[in-house]
């Protein structure tokens, strides 16, 4: 099912508390983060940013963009006011802000695919040589109180989606190999290095680019991933193997949210076809920390 369409590169969709949605256009006419309403019917410009890549929502109802065009991390509000927080890791500038995703420490996570987008797709059409580019993908812890920011890692080959699980371990994809990875949590603090968590890529799939974009757990334990180029969102299990690939309606998929609870529905933004797309599935989403 189609919920809305008439999206210029649709990416991050956040279910807000009333079920209206937010989604970021990344498109080079639109360049902005929408307001889409319940029905899915009508859509408004919050506000134009440039490229806006990820959205979370606050506890406060705040909108926090990850924005790839002038990199950035940008605060907004729903009536489109618009504060540039961080551009930079203490002297480090950012390259390509991506996703995000609150922690359960209240911190806010984002991943940087560790590029510059002039790089990547000169002129707005994609390097020929994209798999041998200079990758340095990271990914950030930040206070959102203080500004406080700090590396977790780094050294990704396009840093993408990011995830916690019920047992508050993070999970953060790269796109270029397929894997997601998982780096375990104990308390308060992060143990060990980044482990392989699972890979998201068919070996019978199309000879083209592609590799796991936005990814959400379903309060299953299933991580569900949008799979770029593959045209599918593939659910890994609890051990991280494959359990299931859902065919999305064109090649695209970007990122996916659950819909309310009890609705078992997944919510699909497509990017060559341009909509917000809706699919049944077996679980309600895990709740997102905020």
């Amino acid at each position: 099912m189609i919920f809305a369409r008439d999206l210029s590169v649709p990416e991050a969709p956040v279910l807000l508390p009333d079920t209206s949605w937010l989604v970021v256009e990344m498109g080079p006419d639109r360049g902005c983060v929408t307001h889409i309403s319940s029905d899915g019917k009508t859509k408004r410009v919050v506000a134009k940013t440039g490229r806006p890549n990820g959205l979370a929502l606050d506890k406060d109802g705040v909108i926090w963009v990850a924005e790839s065009l002038s990199p950035s991390l940008i605060r907004l509000t729903m009536d489109g006011e618009v504060d540039v927080f961080l551009t930079e890791c203490n002297g480090e500038p950012f390259l390509f802000p991506n996703d995000l995703a609150f922690g359960p420490d209240g911190d806010l996570y984002m991943t940087d695919s560790g590029i510059l987008l002039e790089e990547l797709a000169p002129g707005g059409e994609p390097n020929p040589d994209f798999m041998n580019l200079p990758y340095d993908g990271r990914v950030y812890r930040i206070d959102v109180k203080t500004k406080k920011i700090e590396k977790l890692d780094s050294g990704f080959r396009f840093t993408n989606g990011i995830a916690f699980d019920s047992d508050k371990n993070l999970y953060v994809n790269e796109t270029l190999t397929g894997i997601v990875y998982r780096y375990k949590r104990k308390g308060s603090k992060f143990v060990g290095k980044r482990e392989e968590f699972g890979n998201v890529v068919a070996p019978e799939g199309p000879q083209v680019p592609r590799g796991p974009d936005g990814m959400k757990f379903g309060a299953n334990g299933n991580l569900y991933v949008a799979v770029y180029g593959q045209g599918d969102v593939t659910v890994l299990g609890k051990d991280g193997a494959v359990v299931e690939r859902i065919k999305t309606g064109g090649s695209f998929p970007s990122n996916l949210a659950f819909g309310p609870p009890g609705e078992r529905k997944i919510y699909v933004t497509e990017d060559e076809v341009g909509v917000l797309e809706v699919f049944e599935v077996d679980t309600d989403g895990l709740p997102l920390y905020a």
